[in-house]
């Protein structure tokens, strides 16, 4: 196995170490870049490939590579920056004039998913707790497969791009407060304040952050064309972004929406400079480590079982479904039922945030080998099915022109 690297008298940072990363980054890079390829000669979204590339090359294939601290260290820098380019290329204004729909979308798609999962677990005889984690497990929404998606596509500044993105970022600080809410009653205690706390020390954060970063950015400006270091808006944008990340980790909001945040507060004065080009290329370079990380973490073993095949099925039909109802409810009374569909789609992937619930669940005993199995393959399902559908919603949508609002102007 490659990412093996704690052998006796082999440490990351001896010769054959550094070999060993570096030739497993280059297996990894190199097989989810040629799936890519594939994909998009076969008109299948790039994403599609990327994460196949690691089921591929994983342990329960080829075995290649499994997953390690350096791979997964890179993915996540890949989200962080993939997040940040979505920010940079979202405009501001059109974000929040969509904040009210973009609210009632998340919570829509954070109550429908937890009530349902929860349920059926409960039902088939799984315990509270087992349930309980299913349930937020299906809460969850990637934002980044969508936004790399959608990107993709060249539809970001669609309205209802707009607003499945904004809606994610909202789903994801949900997400955070009804895992704490869960891991205090599995713990057996539950402190209301403490989440109390969490809560609005998340929505503070993000207020605070978008109603000061861009005045604070716009100032700030002429400053930065004054510097004399190569590409500064590319390096002070770059460095905005990991604080912001960082901060967000601190705040509770996670890491990506520190750094989607980021783009949106660089996002005026980014026109014109090199900030969005070089961002795009580091975005390029990380991501695919992060799709394949999602490829590698699927036990294909655990289909060897008929019974937790269907079980896989079933459940992943019910993360589809549940999302299309609960995201896609708001837009559908307001009349538009292809945006509620295109909404409900786009929140469907679990991706990377599913799968951290379940190592969480894991690590403290809730959830056995199999749950553990059954919610990774449920992640890499939902994000799987994800691309192909997007591509077929959005392939008759075009962008509205200036002036125009694209048949979407009754979201808002």
């Amino acid at each position: 196995m490659l990412f093996l690297v704690s052998q006796p008298g082999v440490t990351p940072t001896s010769p054959s170490g550094v070999g060993a990363i570096l030739f497993a980054l280059f297996v990894v890079f190199g097989a989810a870049k040629l799936a890519a390829e594939l994909c998009e000669r076969l008109r299948v979204p790039a994403v599609v490939g990327e994460i196949m590339a690691g089921i591929l090359i994983g342990p329960g294939v080829l075995g290649l590579v499994e997953s390690g601290p350096e791979l997964h260290l890179l993915g996540e820098i890949g989200i962080v920056f993939l997040l940040f380019l979505v920010g940079l290329e979202t405009d501001p204004a059109g974000l929040f004039r969509l904040g009210r729909a973009a609210l009632l979308v998340a919570l829509g798609g954070v109550i429908v998913p937890f009530a349902a999962g929860f349920l059926l677990f409960f039902a088939f005889g799984y315990s509270n707790p087992e349930s309980l984690f299913v349930g937020v497990a299906l809460v969850a929404t990637s934002v980044g497969i969508t936004a790399r998606v959608l990107g993709t596509m060249g539809v970001l500044d669609l309205p209802v791009s707009r607003l499945i993105l904004a809606a994610a970022v909202i789903d994801d600080v949900l997400g955070l407060l009804f895992l704490g809410i869960v891991g205090g009653v599995v713990r057996g205690g539950l402190d209301l304040l403490q989440i109390g706390i969490a809560f609005a020390t998340s929505v503070g954060f993000i207020l605070v952050v978008l109603l000061v970063g861009g005045r604070l950015a716009r100032r700030a400006k002429p400053t930065i064309e004054g510097l004399r270091t190569e590409e500064s808006f590319f390096v002070v944008g770059v460095a905005v972004c990991l604080g912001l990340s960082a901060l967000g980790a601190y705040a509770g909001v996670a890491a990506i929406v520190g750094a989607f945040l980021a783009g949106l507060v660089l996002a005026g004065i980014s026109e014109g400079t090199t900030l969005r080009e070089r961002s795009r290329t580091l975005m390029e370079f990380t991501v695919p480590f992060f799709l394949v990380g999602i490829g590698l973490n699927l036990d294909v073993m655990a289909f060897s079982k008929p019974a937790f095949i269907g079980l896989v099925l079933l459940t992943t039909l019910l993360a589809l479904v549940t999302k299309i109802i609960g995201c896609g409810f708001y837009p559908y009374v307001t009349g538009n039922r292809w945006q509620a569909i295109r909404v409900g789609v786009g929140m469907m992937p679990r991706g990377e945030v599913g799968i951290i619930v379940a190592q969480i669940g894991l690590t403290m005993g809730v959830l056995g080998k199999d749950l553990y199995a059954l919610i990774v393959a449920v992640a890499v399902l939902t994000t799987l099915a994800t691309p192909p559908l997007l591509a077929a919603l959005f392939k008759t949508v075009s962008a509205p022109k200036v002036g125009e609002t694209g048949g979407y102007s009754e979201i808002g």
